[in-house]
């Protein structure tokens, strides 16, 4: 690959919608795309319509039921519902999946504890997606919807209720952070339920391949990856962060930001043309390997963990990904969310700011800013 230094080289990039957030309650709500505001009072009760014929629906109770158990009862037979219900627990929360199999719809439904109200109470959210029996083929818009809710702002940065309940992640393991000497703890189930959720939101992204929406559709896979992998690959982040920076005689954000960089420009070049082509990141930290937009999320993810501002670029033309970083320095810089970034190039051992002349297409790029 060719590269050329590109000097005062700006590209404004368009950013779209990010998750929604309730001040009342805390949740927040990161919908597939094409799901459309329909009815609510915009307090406690929320109903979005969807793709192929998909419903939405958030309803808050705040004192009405004693607990979990005692709303599902309620609510299964106010809606006629057969199907079953299974507990668990979500970040030390009461929690619940609802298989719906009512008369003329089926989906399913979630409920969670909310934080405490000032009156004391435990407000619980109920969250119902359905589609006409008529309707096939829209689980995956279903089960993407539920797992994008956040009780609280905290669950941004661990996996949503659904892969939680689907697949547990069992105890923690010392595992060694490839190429380091380094070892992290890491979930003994972590990495097949990563790759099991960037392979749902991959399939989920290619209903929209031909729609109008496909770039907000493709910026979303790459959040709900985030914010699944971050707490899956926290302490290999974290300890790989101190490690860059102990003994470092430069300890800039620019020095760090390249040692970081050849971190994972050391990975092995890997590309599955037939599936997302996104290797996980639990992967990619343990076994060194990956294909670009694995090693720009996590190259980000460890400048994060240093509070230096990051995300990735991603290009459906050029089918490559590139890191951002707000950081002093010469080279190719991308305008986002009014900050002028400085652009890594992760897959080739060049120094950041240099990338390619042919991929310097503004209209190719869109920004993935994940904080």
């Amino acid at each position: 690959m060719k590269h050329c230094l590109l000097f005062l080289f700006f590209f404004p990039v368009v950013l779209f919608a990010v998750p929604l957030h309730s001040p009342t309650w805390g949740f927040r709500l990161d919908l597939p795309e094409g799901y459309e505001y329909a009815d609510g009072n915009n307090f406690d009760r929320f109903s979005f319509l969807g793709p192929y014929g998909a419903h939405f629906d958030i309803v808050v109770y705040n004192g009405v039921y004693r607990n979990i158990e005692h709303m599902m009862q309620d609510v299964n037979r106010r809606l006629s519902n057969s199907g079953d219900n299974d507990l668990f627990e979500y970040e030390n929360r009461a929690a619940a999946i609802i298989e719906l199999t009512m008369p003329n719809h089926a989906g399913w439904g979630l409920a969670l504890e909310l934080a405490g109200s000032a009156a004391g109470n435990t407000p619980l959210l109920l969250a119902l997606a359905y589609a006409p029996l008529s309707i096939e083929h829209v689980d995956l818009f279903h089960l993407s919807a539920l797992d994008s809710i956040a009780p609280t702002m905290a669950e941004m940065r661990r996996p949503g209720p659904i892969m939680e309940f689907t697949h547990p992640r069992g105890e923690h393991r010392q595992t060694a952070i490839a190429g380091t000497g380094l070892n992290a703890l890491v979930r003994e189930n972590d990495a097949e339920a990563a790759q099991e959720l960037v392979d749902r939101e991959f399939t989920l992204l290619t209903y929209y391949q031909g729609d109008s929406r496909w770039q907000e559709a493709w910026i979303r896979f790459y959040r709900m990856i985030y914010r699944d992998s971050w707490d899956r690959v926290s302490d290999a982040v974290f300890r790989l962060e101190r490690s860059m920076n102990v003994g470092a005689e430069d300890r800039s954000d620019s020095a760090f930001a390249e040692r970081a960089l050849t971190f994972v420009q050391g990975f092995s070049y890997e590309r599955d043309f037939d599936g997302s082509d996104f290797v996980n990141l639990v992967t990619a930290v343990t076994e060194g390997r990956g294909d670009c937009d694995s090693r720009a999320m996590l190259w980000a993810m460890i400048l994060t963990q240093a509070n230096i501002p990051a995300g990735i670029m991603v290009s459906r033309n050029h089918s490559h990904a590139m890191g951002l970083a707000d950081i002093p320095g010469t080279g190719a810089r991308f305008e986002a969310d009014g900050i002028r970034w400085l652009v890594a190039e992760t897959t080739e051992s060049v120094d950041i700011g240099l990338i390619s002349a042919d991929m310097s297409d503004v209209e190719s790029w869109l920004a993935v800013l994940f904080e």
